[in-house]
């Protein structure tokens, strides 16, 4: 019996050891404030540089020469983006030097925010 109680001890020990040593990566860069739980580097108002080279009302797309967008893992390129609203496409014109937050939405790839630079 003895053994039996030791032996629970010991692994109660031992799991609330590795508890805390993981707990410790588990939430970092995790913001807490708000109520909001979403990572502390791939924040809302991360935005990348880009340049507007094309801009298509009919289809609701903006093509972007766009530096790297880190939050969706995309390396820089051109690359034509679905824009969120009219409003942003009515804003935009080829040559606009802009900086942008794309998103995937819905298995699309979209340009959530764009403000000019």
């Amino acid at each position: 019996m003895k053994k039996l109680v030791c032996i629970a001890l010991a692994f109660g020990a031992a799991s609330a050891i590795s508890q805390s040593v993981f707990a410790d990566d588990d939430m970092a860069g995790m913001k807490m404030s708000a109520g909001s739980m979403s990572p502390a580097a791939s924040s809302q108002s991360t935005l990348t540089d880009a340049e507007i080279r094309k801009v298509d009302p009919a289809s609701g797309m903006v093509t972007l020469k766009h530096g790297a967008l880190k939050n969706v893992g995309m390396p820089a390129m051109t690359m034509a983006f679905k824009a969120k609203d009219a409003a942003m496409l009515k804003q935009a014109h080829e040559g606009d030097k802009v900086k942008v937050r794309v998103e995937d939405v819905g298995g699309t790839m979209t340009i959530v925010t764009m403000q000019k630079q």
